[in-house]
């Protein structure tokens, strides 16, 4: 889409992020790492907010597909990324591939299952793809360092600069080098429900955290349908979502500023306040209040949890703005009908109501021109709005949700539905915003032992305090 008469004025124009090492701190280097923080001042025509998603993640198929091998076939771009879901996949490659059929190029995307490990696996082996989409900044400032992406061109620089706000571009800079572009965004503390199931059963939102773990008590004292579902299984990213658990714990009970810490390493990850989020976590995901669709939480694919929830075994499920993906076609959002679906926001115990947001950074891994125009263009509000619409038709047109969401600068709202500009209304209204912390830990740590050591405590293998032992010995030196 060209046309704009709309500005996205949902998201706010000023964003600090204030100091927070991103990636590996065996430097010591941090004056140009990015940091945790976002300060919102009033919301104005054009800018970014603070996720999946991608934060994200990379979800899941129960049945793990085999490693995605990059094979070219000639001048080719190939872009990968954990992003494979029918609907996510199909619009980058619509998306991808309509670029490259304007600019002569054939453009390829492919969707990883196990993209946290293949993404070692293709690089060691002296066979990257092209370009690759990465849902974690520390992991993407591993690289870096490491030598294996490249800065970014100087007309790259320059469009994502224009494009997304310095916030958000600060997630992709290493040492003071740009290394890749934002291409989504994501919102994290949300509540997925139906309001008429709710009603019916004589529950009200939760607009407290006190509130929230009252009506867990209270459903789970009725006995039948359990509070929640939950589901931590990912493949190669098993524990991902426990992790988002805890870090919207740590910024309730501790604030921002213990996050900050937290995520520095200017605390050890064993310190006291963590484990006590841990153990709070641990506390819900008790059996008497969850749903697990494949029999126990670390066994039920993070993404298999929107059927249960439109199904009735549950009555809520805590996950980001980009599930909307996984709610079954032709589930009705906010329309206020019967087997309706919506979102609350994770209620807040100190009144300051903190938002844990996330978001997927591209990068390149060689200096060829053509791989930098198509980062260009993945900054630009072009790309987003081509992507959601695609997204969104994807998954079934009408009143369907994308699971897509950007704060690129300049696009038009109009392209998303009312609920999804609900969740840009949430991060421009918050005054303390939060990047996933896992994303921007040592990828040795954010992308490996808070996976597993979380999933071991989850498991009840280990006790929250032995779990936060554990990952404080793996913190790399």
């Amino acid at each position: 889409m060209k046309k704009r008469s709309l500005k996205l004025i949902a998201v706010p124009v000023a964003l600090s992020f204030v100091a927070a090492a991103c990636g590996s701190d065996d430097d010591g280097a941090a004056e140009d790492t990015p940091n945790t923080e976002v300060e919102s001042e009033e919301p104005a025509e054009e800018e970014a907010p603070a996720e999946e998603e991608a934060e994200e993640e990379a979800p899941a198929e129960e049945d793990t597909p085999p490693p995605v091998v990059v094979e070219r076939t000639g001048d080719e771009i190939i872009v990968t990324g954990p992003e494979r879901d029918e609907s996510e996949a199909g619009a980058l490659q619509q998306v991808l591939g309509a670029w490259g059929d304007e600019n002569g190029v054939e453009v390829t995307y492919l969707g990883d299952a196990d993209w946290e490990a293949n993404i070692n696996v293709q690089v060691e082996g002296g066979n990257p793809p092209d370009i690759s989409i990465f849902p974690q900044p520390g992991k993407l400032a591993d690289f870096a360092r490491a030598g294996s992406i490249v800065p970014l061109a100087d007309d790259a620089v320059a469009a994502t600069t224009e494009n997304w706000s310095e916030a958000f571009n600060s997630f992709a800079n290493v040492d003071g080098v740009q290394y890749g572009v934002p291409v989504k965004a994501d919102l994290k503390s949300l509540v997925w429900y139906q309001p008429a199931r709710f009603e019916a059963d004589g529950y009200t939102v939760p607009t407290t955290f006190d509130e929230f773990t009252a009506l867990v008590d209270e459903i789970t004292a009725a006995g039948g349908t359990k509070a929640l579902c939950v589901g931590i299984e990912s493949g190669q990213a098993t524990g991902w979502t426990f992790t988002d658990w805890v870090e919207d714990m740590v910024l309730r009970q501790h604030g921002a500023d213990v996050y900050d810490q937290w995520v520095n390493h200017e605390i050890p990850f064993n310190d006291p306040q963590i484990v006590e989020s841990m153990q709070t976590v641990l506390d819900l995901f008790s059996e008497d209040n969850v749903y697990a669709n494949s029999g126990t939480i670390a066994a039920t694919a993070f993404q298999d949890n929107g059927q249960p929830l439109v199904d009735g075994d549950c009555y809520m499920h805590r996950q980001a703005s980009f599930y909307s993906a996984f709610i079954p076609e032709g589930t009705a959002f906010a329309d206020g009908s019967e087997g309706a679906v919506d979102v609350f926001y994770f209620p807040d115990i100190n009144g300051d109501a903190p938002v844990l947001g996330a978001g997927t950074f591209a990068s390149a891994f060689n200096d060829r021109p053509e791989v930098h125009e198509l980062l260009a263009y993945m900054s630009s509000p072009d790309y987003a709005e081509a992507r959601q619409v695609a997204q969104q038709e994807l998954k079934g047109g009408g009143d369907a949700l994308s699971g897509f969401l950007s704060a690129a600068i300049g696009q038009d709202p109009s392209v998303y539905q009312p609920l999804e500009q609900s969740f840009l209304d949430i991060l421009a209204s918050a005054e303390i915003v939060r990047f996933d912390a896992s994303d921007l830990m040592p990828a040795d740590v954010g992308a490996g032992s808070f996976w597993t050591e979380g999933t071991a405590a989850v498991n009840g293998d280990k006790t929250a305090q032995e779990a936060a032992d554990a990952i404080e010995a793996s913190w790399p030196s």
